[in-house]
């Protein structure tokens, strides 16, 4: 009695006797995948690929496919092109820096604010309701040769720094969090740091991603606390931001630079020590409750300037 023949299920004209050993069905040579025992058929691997859990972080970031940091690239693009439409258009500095409470005059001169209906003048900033200044700021730049936020004429020098800040610890603290966790923190510390700088210089007009920066050293820090690592370099590391930012405050936003590392260190303390049963809950509500707080403030320091009437 003849044996029946034995066909690839996907390739009916081939004849085969070997099966796939999770489906059983009958494969040929060119259906077969290698497999810890035996072969498996072409779906039963895509199959498998679909059913392996995302490899993450200690963070709980997705462990990316690629090296290449995608949202710090992001990030240094916004920047460059804000900056790229500040050369074509520098009075973008002055509709969307971060400025806390100004005054506008009948001629369009800018003035220290006052409290109270001052006839012919209107209040500009956040005070004004402007509060999308506490981030548009953190994405513009000094222009080239501008001298108006110190004695030195930074000009295109503050862009660079700051860019290669971003790019130096951004791409670290990005691979350890995933992108999510990643641009929360980022615009968090931003947030912090124009918070501040409306707390203690509301009248000052900032610009800069150094907040936003300096909240990612803040990060890198606590990042390496957490894992375990060897402090001595990374001490050494954190001192010199803060050797910079004392320096710098003779001609940069101290307020910005301090509101901007204190908020990346306890955003990332939120993330990096949530109980891992619970851990993307407790993460989330973290952010949401320092976000509630940076709202409140800038609700309390509004109704201070105001006397009571925002």
């Amino acid at each position: 009695m003849e044996a029946s023949v034995t066909t690839c299920y996907r390739h009916p004209s081939y004849e085969t006797y070997v099966r796939c050993t999770r489906c059983d069905r009958y494969i040929c040579p060119d259906c077969m995948r290698e497999a810890a025992v035996g072969h498996h058929c072409v779906e039963c691997v895509k199959e498998g690929q679909r059913s392996v859990r995302q490899a993450r972080t200690v963070f709980g970031g997705s462990v990316p496919r690629t090296a290449v940091p995608l949202m710090t690239y992001v990030l240094m693009g916004l920047n460059i092109l804000a900056y790229l439409g500040e050369l074509v258009r520098p009075g973008i500095v002055d509709r969307f820096g971060m400025l806390g409470a100004g005054l506008v005059g009948p001629h369009g001169g800018q003035y220290m604010y006052e409290s109270g209906n001052i006839a012919g003048f209107h209040a500009i900033g956040v005070v004004d309701g402007e509060w999308y200044r506490l981030l548009t700021g953190a994405f513009l730049h000094l222009p080239p040769g501008d001298a108006s936020f110190g004695a030195l004429p930074f000009g295109m020098v503050h862009i660079l720094f700051n860019m290669y800040g971003l790019w130096n610890l951004g791409r670290v603290v990005e691979a350890q969090l995933g992108r999510v966790r990643y641009l929360a923190l980022y615009l968090l510390s931003a947030l912090g740091g124009s918070v501040l700088v409306y707390l203690i210089a509301p009248d000052v007009l900032t610009i800069g991603a150094s907040g936003a920066v300096f909240g990612l050293a803040g990060a890198f820090y606590v990042i390496n606390r957490r894992l375990g690592r060897d402090m001595q370099a990374v001490n050494r590391f954190l001192a010199g931001f803060l050797v910079w930012m004392l320096i710098s405050a003779w001609f940069t936003s101290w307020q910005g630079h301090l509101g901007g590392l204190l908020t990346g260190a306890v955003v990332m303390a939120a993330l990096a020590y949530a109980p891992a049963k619970r851990r993307t809950a407790v993460q989330i509500a973290g952010c949401a409750v320092l976000f509630v707080v940076l709202v409140a403030l800038v609700v309390l320091k509004t109704s201070q300037l105001t006397g009571g009437a925002a």
